[in-house]
């Protein structure tokens, strides 16, 4: 990870829009509808050649992929690993339950309601090794067409995972964790290798405790969280801790939110996971006000924050000044060189999802770098 002395770094979470074109060939992918492959793996090349380039010229300093390969930041499991062949999972969401009419809408998303996720009936293993190397060539040839100084790439956690694909052939949750995490670790080693910072997506950490631990104490959820990060600790144990940093998520859905887990009741359970890196939600209405938290509570040495400081379900462009004000927040309490600026979460986690119209998207990273400069000429003097 860079660490600036002198400057705010940018970057964002992971998932970005998807062309046109392209969501349609994933689209027909997903449903089983023959698609050229070749054809696909060039298109898929060039989006990531082109999502790269709009990312610098938005200013972001730490680009990735756009995670154009992927239906979504989860589920594109079930096309790499072996054992995912049982019959789809479903979802209760605490915070929506208590709203339906809002839940159709959520759950009706283009993208969302298309997603797979086939239960784990069989052992797991690798599938599909080839995949994240193609992965890894595309946005080596895109980060050397922009000139981009840093990249990285996301893969799921062994505790999402675990989430989205239920278990229906290991004996308990830590058997099955481990399974996921062992067959995920080909995957992971392969972007280290590939020289780029890898990003674990770990809301099971946070939205896990109204949707897969919902009917846990706070206690018991913390108990499970921490055994999810034993998971992914060992399959990060050939990787430097100063190569990883970990997104934090609470659901990237339109929702009341309100069944949340507080920030404060599990960072110090977050804070065992090895990646350097912390990437959180801090912009949204359920969140903002949590960087209070480190009030009292002191970022462990050598830990870096990557606060949210845009909103991913909102079309609002967060003005500038804003932007720089919450940067402020963290940097005033964790240290300047300890914070870099970053999204709430993705803008394209399900293929076909649209909350935010793309063009705002590069808007608002726009926004995102010229609210870091100022930031910067405030506190960097």
């Amino acid at each position: 990870m860079q660490r600036s002395t002198d400057r705010f770094l940018t970057t964002h979470t992971g998932s970005l829009p998807r062309p046109d074109d392209l969501v349609r060939m994933m689209y027909a992918k997903e449903e089983g509808v023959p698609v050229d492959a070749p054809a696909l793996a060039a298109r898929i090349r060039a989006a990531v050649q082109e999502i790269v380039a709009k990312q610098r010229d938005a200013g972001v300093d730490i680009v990735n992929d756009g995670e154009m390969s992927k239906p979504s930041y989860a589920t594109y499991i079930k096309d790499r690993l072996n054992g995912f062949g049982g019959t789809g999972n479903t979802f209760v969401y605490q915070d929506l339950a208590e709203f339906p009419r809002l839940a159709a809408r959520v759950f009706g998303d283009p993208g969302r309601s298309r997603r797979k996720t086939p239960a784990c009936n069989a052992a797991i293993s690798v599938r599909d090794a080839a995949a994240a190397q193609t992965d890894a060539d595309n946005l080596t040839a895109a980060v050397r067409a922009a000139g981009a100084s840093e990249a990285f790439m996301s893969a799921a956690s062994p505790g999402v995972v675990s989430l989205f694909f239920r278990n229906d052939h290991y004996p308990d949750q830590e058997t099955y964790l481990q399974a996921i995490a062992e067959a995920m670790r080909q995957e992971y080693e392969c972007v280290a290798k590939a020289a780029f910072v890898l990003q674990i997506d770990c809301p099971d950490l946070a939205m896990g405790r109204h949707i897969q631990y919902a009917d846990l104490s706070l206690s018991e959820f913390r108990k499970r969280a921490q055994m999810h990060i034993e998971a992914l600790n060992h399959a990060l144990r050939n990787i430097p801790a100063e190569q990883l940093r970990l997104h934090l998520c609470w659901g990237n859905y339109d929702g009341p939110h309100h069944r949340d887990v507080a920030l404060a009741d599990i960072l110090d359970v977050v804070f065992l996971a090895k990646p350097q890196a912390i990437s959180l939600e801090a912009a949204n209405p359920r969140h903002a006000h949590e960087w209070a938290v480190f009030e009292r509570v002191k970022l462990p040495d050598g830990k870096l924050l990557i606060p949210g400081v845009i909103e991913s379900k909102s079309n609002f462009i967060e003005h500038p000044e804003l932007i720089a004000q919450r940067i402020a927040r963290y940097a005033n309490l964790v240290g300047r060189e300890n914070v870099i600026a970053g999204s709430d979460c993705g803008y394209g986690t399900w293929v076909g999802q649209a909350a935010v119209d793309p063009d705002v998207v590069w808007a608002k990273l726009a926004a995102m770098t010229e609210g870091a400069r100022i930031a910067s000429r405030q506190l960097w003097k």
